[in-house]
């Protein structure tokens, strides 16, 4: 489970634009602002389920708190292209809490529902978490205990959904599949970077020079007079001599060529976009990382099912956003206001019972 929040959860900003980005915009991109038939804590509605600002601060003030353990109250000075820190990370959490919207009622719709036992750990991970606020914290987020229990009841069934969703994936993968190699490679660079980031290719003189160094070079290392990183290390223009890497992951013609290559084999010369390549591979298959692989590209189908089936669902959705509410809403800078476990507190009572 905790893989899932990891790769769900932590990709809300990916999957969920549209849940909440998406209250603002309509179909063709066109930004429509809704704030009549709100309640006035009502902060967005999807469909018929509405969040509340109450809600949200829980979300937010948790953000906002477990950033401020690590980086200090001051990370509230940073800005970036004129966006402050506290602007993106409101943005970031109206997304997450969109999307636990979003799946609580997709879990609804597929008649999805929490048993006996998980609706106890709904109702005592609730009253553990409000029992450790204090009473300043419960005045200025404004929650109840049935504010937290409504919460963690959604966030219950949005997980089960979600596991609904995927549990027919299949979980076989082939070590051909997963394989990682490790290679080495001398570079000679075909074109330059500008200040913007910008390719710049060499003049046809310039990548004739570059190719008549890389046939020197690939002769030096097929005669194997001096060690291929001795080499690489002399003369690639590129900081990073070994790769570790799967199918997928490089640029395709030097992928081709170093997953045809046999343990300690040179190849011919091999061109990319970067330039000119010599390829040496080191080793055909590494075990661990190819085992570490295979649980990535299982998470990868996990998430791309969740994620076609999540987005089709979102486009049948209403969504509305209380764009005046959500201005006024802020950060809580009180000494007094440090929760921060709301989400630890609820593993505690799921995912340490699964």
């Amino acid at each position: 489970m905790k893989k899932w929040k990891k790769g769900m959860l932590l990709a809300a900003v990916i999957l969920c634009m549209a849940a909440l980005t998406a209250c603002g915009k309509d179909g063709d991109g066109t930004k429509v602002v809704f704030t009549t038939g709100f309640g006035k804590s009502d902060v967005f509605r999807i469909a018929d389920e509405i969040c509340k600002k109450e809600e949200l601060m829980v979300y937010l003030t948790t953000t906002q708190n477990q950033y401020e353990e690590v980086y200090g109250a001051e990370i509230w000075d940073t800005e970036h292209d004129g966006v402050t820190l506290e602007e993106n990370v409101k943005e970031t959490v109206l997304a997450k809490i969109a999307q636990i919207k979003t799946m609580y009622l997709m879990a609804l719709d597929r008649e999805v529902t929490l048993t006996e036992q998980e609706t106890t750990q709904v109702e005592n991970a609730a009253k553990e978490y409000f029992n450790s606020l204090n009473e300043k914290e419960v005045e200025l987020l404004g929650v109840t205990p049935d504010t937290i229990r409504g919460l963690y009841e959604e966030y219950a069934l949005a997980e089960k959904v979600y596991e609904t969703i995927i549990r027919d994936i299949n979980p076989e993968i082939s070590d051909d599949e997963a394989r990682i190699i490790t290679v080495q490679h001398i570079l000679i660079k075909t074109g330059n970077t500008d200040s913007k980031g910008n390719r710049i290719p060499y003049s046809e003189t310039e990548k004739a020079e570059a190719y008549a160094k890389a046939v020197e070079f690939q002769a030096l290392a097929a005669e194997g007079s001096k060690a291929f990183e001795e080499l690489a290390a002399q003369y690639s223009e590129d900081d990073t001599i070994t790769y570790s890497f799967g199918k997928g992951e490089m640029a395709q013609a030097f992928e081709d060529a170093a997953f045809q290559l046999e343990t300690n084999a040179i190849s011919d010369i091999v061109e990319s976009e970067a330039g000119y390549h010599i390829i040496k591979c080191i080793s055909t298959f590494n075990i661990e990382q190819t085992d570490a692989n295979k649980v990535k590209i299982l998470e990868q189908r996990r998430e791309n099912a969740f994620g076609q089936e999540y987005d089709a669902y979102v486009k049948t959705l209403t969504k509305q956003l209380n764009e005046e509410l959500w201005s006024q809403i802020t950060l809580i800078h009180d000494s007094q206001v440090t929760t921060s476990d709301f989400f630890d507190v609820y593993s505690r009572f799921f995912e340490e019972k699964r």
